[in-house]
């Protein structure tokens, strides 16, 4: 009975003038009749599931938001049945079935949040239900089977891992990320921040969520236990979830809607794209793309699938280019949908010192060159072939791309485009070179420690040079932002950095000699 009466828009409306009142009826009790019909639910739609509605009953109160950002997902109005009908090209789920209960009832709260009990060490009692309070990739699944597949082998998922066991990687974020204070005049690193590194790095790569225990959380309306969960909120692309898998698909689709036109948008992306190190967003705004974007972008239909190039949209987004199933006029396949982001992309152009190509696995920690390092490049330039896609598969993903480009722009065009991006490539990649030369001869000299290669002022400079302009040149040339390429952080800092960190060398040559 108190499920039901959760539900009663009696008590609901008592509830809201006395707030504890409602509480007190349904311990005690007394009874109203249920509600007959869904909650607000069209008739055309199919029924929210008794679950969910009482999820509802308490929710419209305690988190109103939530509750209306369902109401206008498409989850509220269709069932998986439903779309199962659906012509294969125009679906958004991929399984060929889902279990009997959920089937033929709408996706409300219950249908996600009470998936796979038995793996989540988050489960717990809340109002005579068993649910969970993360709902993870595997979850999705149950309808979203051949994306949560494709998004497992990605770089994204298992981007806490490459963090975490890369140790130069390791190392750098601890080395950001610590605390640094002045003693006798000298400064000294301290113990790692945990908010430093859980809000900056860790915040697009994702935490570890763990479960301690119960608390008890004091309420608006009322006391309520709940799991007591580390490093929580979190939604970063690889996260380690209670149920012991990685990713969150609230990254790119922001619950409780789920949205397939915020997904599509850039400003997604931008979350955790942005300059200095990866300045896809500001490159992206400055350019054409960008430019036909932010002006038509109310005219453009963000929902439809497949996604036409010319019919739905006049310009690409980072999804268009990444991840999104193109179609033309004749509803004849482009480039299939893939929630592996990177298996379009043939070269790699940010977060290391120089362009190369994809890795073959999401899982880079496990790469090594030949001087050891967990890096897919050497310093001196070579390359850790057996850890990389081969050419002719860099071939074939760069004829991928060439589909997306060709949806609107000539052969010609898009010939031309790609090999001035190639060729931009191994320009700024000398410069880097060169950068890496005078920092490895630095490190010969005594001049830092290589223990820790991004703790001195001359290992900064250094990490600057690539991490920050050689990324911003990059991304201006794949992106087509010109003056990224020149001033923002593009060839004037590249040369500057260069003539600055010559001279940084030389005074440190002068300085340790004494000034001799």
């Amino acid at each position: 009975m108190a499920k039901h009466l959760r539900n009663d828009p009696i008590v609901l409306s008592l509830r809201r003038l006395v707030p504890g009142l409602a509480l007190v009826l349904l311990v005690c009790g007394l009874g109203f009749p249920a509600s007959a019909e869904p909650v607000d639910q069209p008739a055309a739609n199919p029924p929210i599931s008794e679950a969910t509605q009482d999820c509802l009953g308490c929710h419209e109160d305690e988190t109103p938001g939530i509750v209306a950002d369902w109401r206008s997902s498409r989850h509220a109005t269709m069932s998986v049945v439903n779309a199962l009908q659906k012509p294969v090209h125009a679906r958004r789920v991929s399984a060929d079935a889902v279990p009997e209960s959920l089937s033929s009832v709408v996706v409300g709260c219950y249908e996600c949040h009470g998936l796979n009990p038995e793996r989540h060490k988050d489960n717990f009692e809340h109002n005579d239900y068993r649910i969970n309070v993360v709902v993870s990739p595997p979850d999705c699944a149950t309808c979203h089977p051949v994306e949560v597949e494709q998004y497992a082998h990605s770089k994204k998922a298992n981007a806490i891992a490459n963090l975490e066991q890369n140790p130069l990687y390791h190392q750098l974020v601890n080395t950001l990320t610590r605390q640094k204070d002045l003693e006798n005049g000298t400064l000294v690193e301290k113990e790692v921040a945990p908010m430093a590194g859980a809000k900056s790095c860790y915040g697009c790569h994702g935490t570890h969520i763990g479960v301690k225990g119960m608390k008890t959380v004091q309420t608006a309306f009322e006391k309520v236990d709940v799991p007591d969960l580390t490093n929580w909120p979190n939604q970063g692309v690889g996260r380690h979830n209670p149920d012991g898998s990685f990713g969150a698909c609230t990254a790119c689709h922001p619950r409780h809607s789920f949205s397939l036109e915020t997904a599509r948008k850039p400003y997604t992306c931008a979350q955790c794209h942005l300059a200095p190190d990866a300045p896809a967003w500001e490159v992206y705004k400055e350019s054409k793309h960008g430019n036909i974007f932010l002006s038509q972008t109310g005219q453009w239909n963000w929902t439809h699938v497949p996604w036409q190039p010319g019919a739905d949209f006049k310009a690409p987004t980072c999804a268009t280019c990444h991840n999104a199933l193109l179609a033309d006029k004749d509803n004849a396949t482009i480039v299939e949908r893939t929630h592996d982001f990177g298996s379009r992309l043939w070269v790699r152009i940010f977060g290391l010192p120089y362009s190369h190509p994809q890795p073959k696995d999401g899982r880079t920690y496990r790469i090594r060159n030949e001087d050891g390092q967990p890096l897919p490049v050497t310093f001196s330039g070579q390359p850790a072939s057996p850890f990389l896609i081969s050419q002719v598969e860099a071939q074939a993903r760069q004829q991928q791309m060439r589909k997306v480009c060709g949806s609107c722009h000539s052969t010609d065009w898009s010939n031309q485009f790609f090999s001035h991006m190639d060729q931009s490539n191994q320009e700024v990649d000398r410069m880097v070179k060169t950068a890496t030369r005078m920092m490895q001869s630095a490190w010969e000299k005594n001049l830092a420690d290589p223990a820790n290669p991004f703790d001195e002022s001359l290992e900064l400079t250094w990490l600057r040079h690539w991490l920050f302009y050689a990324s911003s040149v990059r991304y201006g040339t794949a992106m087509s932002g010109p003056d990224y390429v020149g001033f923002k952080n593009g060839w004037w800092n590249l040369t500057k950095n260069l003539v600055d960190f010559e001279k940084e060398i030389k005074t440190a040559i002068h300085e340790k000699s004494g000034g001799k």
